[in-house]
């Protein structure tokens, strides 16, 4: 028995070495000769203690309180495991949720869609203080594009701390965010997603695309501030990083050989056969145009048109369908999309188009040509002047919808100098051509209506070759509009003007009158 006394702490002090053992291996960071040596006689004198005290050690387990704390630690053991698995799980498979109206904690689809695209790493480095009010809006920003892609390396430097960092990157003031791709930088000074969004398109950006807006006709103008000019939209285009410029084709010998895009937005008169000529020689080159005519305008492109496959309609649109999102009956609205194109594949916004004429186009998938954008059952067309009586649908003179009202064609074109090093045969290329029967729809009145501006941007894209731009963009916070149908409208007009107010002034007039009756 006093034998056993002596060998009791044996349990106690074996653990004891065993702990030395891998506290000296933590701090060498090798599993040297003491390490080893502490381990070894650790287990050694355990192996002694069990030996020892077995007949104890066995009555001890097959004791019943025993085995109930067994099989509750067991259990324990279980659930902690099973945490511990769900949490490992949950870092590489989560599911999140943002239950905001304008989804304001995720990211735009384009976004998204660039971020995918990285093929090489981007050097995101923010430079702020960490006391900083706005640095941890900074951080859950920039988490949220590295949860996209590995290939979008962030870290925070505080300059303070950092002096030489800040020095080395050329960086003179707090809340700057510098981001580095392929020997180029951009600078972020705001806690934005469209200003971070639109640095990573510069940044990855091989050459700024132009974009050449035709005037001369009574079209619409990129520089003016007006509800029907185009300075918001010129403010869209340069976000995705390409130039904008006004071209007067009349004094121009052909279309500028940096062209990537024409666009002729709502031409008031007709083109001369001259410019008609330089349009042509554009596209059988290969050329990009959007054609944006509006109702009566400029009806000799109506024509020109006609022989690339088009037919616009000499006519005016009226939907009834309008009303549901609070405009009036010229205003057709599109919720109907193509859904193989790739400008309209997903797109799932309204757009808006203030007196629109319709464009359609016989489909060809072999020659690229697809109607794009359609209104509801709920519209027709009506040609001539427009009467009280073309409010109501008539079968006789009206032609029911949908209506089409954007449409693509692709125009193959020979090049005959263009010949590989193998082959003597022609190359092809394309030249594309988007009509819209609308040009208002991007004007500084009606740009921030739904996807308008998305829309838009998307045809641009396209027509430019940019098919990583085509999406559905960062929407700025602001206000958001109830849209009430017609029988909603008259529901909120009677609750609140009619059967509340009479229900107040009824028991109005009872209380009163029991008042009186009563004295």
């Amino acid at each position: 028995m006093k034998s056993q006394k002596l060998f009791a702490p044996l349990g106690l002090l074996s653990i004891i070495l065993m702990l030395a053992g891998w506290m000296v291996y933590s701090v060498t960071g090798e599993m040297g000769s003491a390490a080893v040596s502490l381990v070894w006689i650790g287990l050694l004198l355990l192996l002694l203690f069990f030996y020892m005290f077995f007949p104890e050690i066995r009555d001890f387990i097959t004791r019943r309180s025993t085995k109930y704390a067994m099989n509750t630690a067991i259990m324990s053991l279980i659930f902690i495991v099973i945490v511990g698995m769900v949490g490992m799980m949950s870092i590489k498979y989560k599911i999140r949720a943002d239950l905001t109206t304008d989804s304001r904690y995720t990211l735009s689809s384009q976004t998204i869609k660039i971020l995918k695209s990285l093929k090489d790493d981007v050097e995101v480095i923010a430079f702020y203080r960490s006391d900083e009010r706005t640095r941890q809006a900074m951080f859950d920003l920039l988490q949220e594009y590295s949860y996209y892609t590995p290939k979008f390396k962030v870290r925070f430097v505080d300059p303070d701390r950092s002096p030489t960092e800040a020095v080395k990157y050329r960086v003179s003031s707090y809340r700057t965010t510098l981001m580095r791709f392929g020997g180029k930088e951009e600078v972020v000074v705001t806690e934005s997603e469209n200003k971070i969004t639109n640095a990573l398109i510069k940044l990855l950006s091989q050459e700024k695309k132009v974009i050449y807006f035709v005037k001369g006709h009574g079209e619409k103008q990129v520089s003016s501030k007006k509800g029907d000019g185009y300075f918001l939209v010129k403010q869209a285009i340069e976000r995705e990083n390409h130039d904008v410029k006004e071209l007067l084709l009349l004094n121009a010998a052909k279309v500028p050989e940096d062209a990537s895009v024409l666009v002729i937005s709502g031409p008031g008169t007709n083109f001369l056969q001259a410019e008609l000529d330089k349009l042509s020689g554009f596209i059988n080159q290969g050329g990009r145009v959007m054609f944006m005519l509006d109702p009566g305008g400029a009806n000799g492109l109506v024509t020109y048109l006609a022989d690339l496959g088009f037919e616009v309609g000499n006519d005016l649109i009226i939907d009834t369908l309008s009303q549901v999102y609070g405009a009036n009956y010229l205003t057709p609205v599109v919720v109907n999309y193509h859904k193989k194109h790739p400008i309209t594949n997903g797109f799932e916004l309204a757009t808006f188009f203030p007196a629109a004429r319709s464009v359609h186009i016989k489909e060809d998938a072999a020659k690229g040509r697809y109607d794009l954008a359609k209104t509801s059952d709920k519209s027709w067309t009506v040609k001539g002047e427009l009467t009280e009586a073309d409010l109501k649908f008539n079968a006789d003179k009206h032609t029911q919808g949908p209506i089409s009202v954007a449409a693509v064609a692709a125009v193959e074109v020979l090049l005959n100098e263009k010949k590989t090093a193998t082959s003597q045969e022609n190359m092809k290329t394309w030249g594309k051509v988007v009509v819209v029967g609308d040009s208002d729809l991007v004007s500084n009145t009606h740009l921030k209506l739904a996807g308008n501006k998305d829309f838009f941007l998307n045809m641009l894209n396209w027509l430019a070759e940019e098919n990583v731009l085509i999406s559905i963009r960062r929407k700025e916070p602001g206000l958001t509009p109830l849209m009430l149908t017609r029988a909603q409208g008259k529901i909120v007009f009677w609750c609140s003007m009619v059967i509340v107010p009479s229900l107040v002034l009824v028991v109005g007039i009872g209380v009163t009158l029991r008042r009186r009756r009563s004295a």
